[in-house]
Parts: structure tokens; C-alpha cells; sequence
């Protein structure tokens, strides 16, 4: 009786992991309109040399400052790293928030 049980458990713990995996893979194959590409890259034009926050759609952020913008990604220098972020996974792009004096706020809530 305890073995049917316990298999019965597990097959239902591979089906909720199994619909997990499928839910993750679903996101990463969301497309944009053809239209959007071009504004984004217009819009991100106007952030180069300055310190921003970039937030992509599965819900993390990049912070550093714009270098360089091209067709397809953005050079962003994080520190004394320099990283190249795809434009399609950008969904905003917000420039760092900074105190009345002109010092950047230690937190950014959003």
C-alpha cells in the first residue's frame, strides 16, 4: 500500500516540475512587434553617457552607465566591466534617481 502511494507522489512531483520548466520556456519566447525594436533603440539613444538602470522582462535589472548603442544591443560599463545587453530582452530603461544635491539615492525602490 505505501509503495503505489509513494510512486504516485513522485509521478505528481515530475508533473508540477515538468509544468514548471514549460511555464520558463514560454517567456523566453515572447517576440516583439516589429515596430518596438526601432523605438527602443531611438529611446535608448538619448541615455548614452549617462548612469541608468536597465530592467529586462523576466524581472532583474542591470545597473551602469551607457557607452555605446548599436543595432541589436547596448555596451553597458558596470564598474570596470563593460557588458553588452540584447535590446530585445530590454523593457525600460531608466536613468539612476538622484538626491535634491545631486548624490545618488542609496536605495531605488520600483
Amino acid at each position: 500500500m505505501l509503495i503505489p502511494a509513494l510512486i504516485i507522489f513522485i509521478a505528481i512531483i515530475l508533473l508540477l516540475f515538468i509544468r514548471k520548466q514549460k511555464e520558463n520556456y514560454t517567456i523566453v519566447n515572447l517576440k516583439r512587434k516589429k515596430g518596438d525594436k526601432e523605438k527602443m533603440l531611438e529611446l535608448a539613444k538619448n541615455f548614452i553617457d549617462k548612469e541608468c538602470i536597465i530592467y529586462t522582462f523576466n524581472n532583474s535589472s542591470i545597473q551602469g552607465t551607457i557607452k555605446e548603442i548599436s543595432k541589436n544591443a547596448l555596451l553597458l560599463e558596470t564598474g570596470n566591466t563593460v557588458e553588452a545587453v540584447n535590446l530585445d530582452f530590454v523593457v525600460r530603461i531608466r536613468e539612476y534617481p538622484r538626491k535634491k544635491n545631486g548624490k545618488k539615492k542609496s536605495v531605488v525602490l520600483d
